[in-house]
Formats: C-alpha cells, structure tokens, sequence
C-alpha cells in the first residue's frame, strides 16, 4: 500500500479545498471501503491522507494496523483486529481532548504523543534534550517586518526565470524523463503535458502500469493501477483537486501573485549553505504553502505545502533544482517531492516547448490495466 501512495504523492500532492471535480461528487470513504466505523463522511483522498498520517505518527507500514494478509489484498483491509479497533478509541479520544481543552482546534493529534513510535513517548529523551537542536518549522511563518516585500521578491523570480515576455511566450510543452519513487530499485520513464494558462498531465509508466494525474483547467483525476490503490480511477476533490490546480499554474509562473492570497514574507532561512527568503500564501481552502526563493538569484528552490485529514496535517514538500533554458524561461529540470511515504523525483531529460497538445491529452483517464515487470 506504502509504494501506491508514493506514486500518488509524487504525482499530485494536494492541499485542503471544498473544490471538487466539475459535476462529479466526491467518492466517500464508506462507499468505497468496507468496515468504515469513524471516517465515514469524508472522501477517499481525505481517507487515504488519514491512513498515511497514522503510519507517519507510529513509524509503521500500513500492515500494522491491518492483517498480514492485507498486504496482497485489499478485500482484506476489512478485516478487524486490536489495532484497528484501538485506533478508532484513539481518534474518539483526540477529537474529546481538542474539544473539551480547546475549544474544538485541532492541538493534539496522534503525532504528538507517539512521534514515529508504536508506543506514545513517555520518558523524556537525555540525547535530544541535550544534543544538537532539531529546528522545527511552523506550518505558518511569522511575519518579518524587515524583510522585502512579496511583490519584490515574487518581481525577482519572474525576472530570474526570464521576465513577463518571454513567460507569457510559453504556451505549452510536452516532456521527457525519468521517475524514481523512494524503494524503486530502477528508474521509470515519465511523461509530461502542459499547457497554458493551467493544464497539465504527468504519466509515469511504473512496473505495475501507468500512474496518471490530469488537471483540465476546471477539474481532474488520477488513475492508477489497482495493485498500487485501491481505487483506480478517482475524480479529484477537496485536497487532491487544489493540489493539482496549484501544480498547474505553477507551471506556467506568469500570474503566481493571483495562484495565492495573502502573501506574508518570513524571516530568512538557509536550504544547502544557500541563504533564502520564505514567502506564504493561503489556498482558497484556508491552507499555508509556503515558497523558498534563492536571495542571492531569485530562483524557486523549494515549496512546503499541506494536506489536511480529520487527525492532523500531512506535509509534503517539492524541491526544484537543474534550472535550465527552454524557450527563454528558465525550468528545473530536477524536482523532489518528500511526503510521508518518503520522497521521489523526477528528472527531465527533454523538454519540447511550443508544440500543439491534443486537447484529449488534459481529458479524463481511463483506469490503468495492471502489467507485470
């Protein structure tokens, strides 16, 4: 289950939206999955986001929960036992503590009491008390008075990657290239369709069959085989949807300023000995993305964004390297997606820009056949 989720992850990482698919009501979790007893009345993506949540909190795979036997089939992830049933009395307990000592905000989640352990951390740790000191980094920035303004740093980004003109001159490409998720021992081919001013197509020929996410410019999907997930082809909704929205106008950075609202610049940070400064904006769902760019040349060189699920937020974020020219605009060529199932890249090898796309290329996919290695 751990290396679908991945697939997905790299292919379209979302954040929290009310948006969903252009007249396609979201898929929910009770009439997808059998033996849903608390998560009923969210969609799947939400559900599927929950699952990875508890893996990340616990430091398991998702079998641990589950029977063995799930781990060939889905019919058995059904199936109860102890585990399960203690999750579900920890989610009723989470959900009674923000409640009553909070006022109902999500403070507590399972992440805080088992932070990658089976068992809730009880007994303070001497090695991280006294050793080197891990920074964490809030979900939102604080603001840094001194700092330059949005609009300064997000004109310098523009001018980096070439300028307005020659943005606004790329109107399309198709790409090339490789896909290697985390416990992928070989790399698999990738292909790329976008199109101005938000559409965009990524393929990535796994050994199980093609993964497919699509965004048309209103709504979107993935497919993917169903030894990877067990939902094959699944309209895009609430988080998924402004995901890939998102990835799609980012394609083509020309309009960025209108992608989000309420820009605040942060105090400066350092990604690889190299200095930068944090921009955030908020998604029409309510949630942080925040932007690192170069300080010294203004490129993107990395992006936090979140996922939400009714036990807490799943981090994901995007690294973006390899700047190369392609029709005047400077376009990574490298970008690592890190989530919860850990991280995978892709890498372009050939870039072809200006070159009419098929309109059928941006519709909805038809649900992947399985194939062998």
């Amino acid at each position: 289950m751990k290396l679908g989720m991945t697939a997905l992850c790299l292919l379209g990482a979302g954040l929290l939206s009310g948006q969903t698919t252009a007249g396609q009501k979201p898929l929910m979790a009770e009439e997808a999955f059998q033996n849903v007893k608390v998560l009923k009345g969210i969609p799947v993506s939400e559900f599927m986001a929950t699952m990875g949540f508890f893996s990340a909190s616990l430091g398991e795979n998702c079998t641990f929960c589950h029977v063995d036997q799930s781990a060939g089939s889905w019919a058995r992830y059904a199936d109860d036992n102890a585990h399960k049933q203690t999750a579900r009395r920890m989610i009723d307990m989470v959900t009674a503590l923000n409640r009553s000592y909070f006022n109902g905000r999500r403070v507590v989640t399972c992440y805080s009491c088992h932070r990658g352990s089976e068992s809730p951390r009880v007994t303070p740790d001497l090695a991280e008390l006294y050793g080197p000191p891990l920074l964490a980094e809030p979900d939102q920035i604080a603001p840094d008075p001194g700092a330059p303004s949005a609009e300064t740093i997000l004109n310098k980004y523009i001018e980096a990657i070439g300028g307005i003109q020659r943005l606004s001159g790329l109107t399309s490409f198709v790409a090339k290239g490789s896909y290697q998720a985390y416990a992928d021992t070989v790399k698999r081919t990738v292909d790329i369709y976008a199109k101005a001013p938000a559409q965009r197509t990524t393929i990535a020929h796994t050994g199980n069959g093609d993964s497919t996410t699509t965004y048309d410019g209103r709504g979107g999907w993935t497919a993917t085989p169903q030894t990877d997930r067990p939902v094959p082809l699944l309209p895009l909704s609430g988080a998924e949807l402004e995901g890939a929205k998102l990835d799609a106008e980012l394609t083509f950075p020309a309009r960025i300023r209108q992608s989000l609202s309420e820009w605040r610049v942060g105090f400066p940070g350092n990604i690889n000995d190299r200095d930068v400064q944090v921009l955030q904006g908020m998604t029409a769902g309510r949630s942080p993305v925040k932007l690192y760019f170069d300080k010294e040349n203004g490129l993107l060189v990395r992006q936090v964004r979140y996922t939400d699920s009714p036990v807490g937020r799943n981090p994901t974020q995007i690294d973006y390297s390899d700047y190369r020219d392609v029709a005047g605009v400077k376009m990574p060529f490298r970008w690592t997606v890190t989530c919860l199932d850990g991280p995978s890249t892709i890498e372009l090898t050939e870039v072809q820009p200006n070159v009419p796309v098929d309109a059928t290329r941006f519709a909805r996919p038809a649900a992947p056949a399985p194939r062998g290695n």
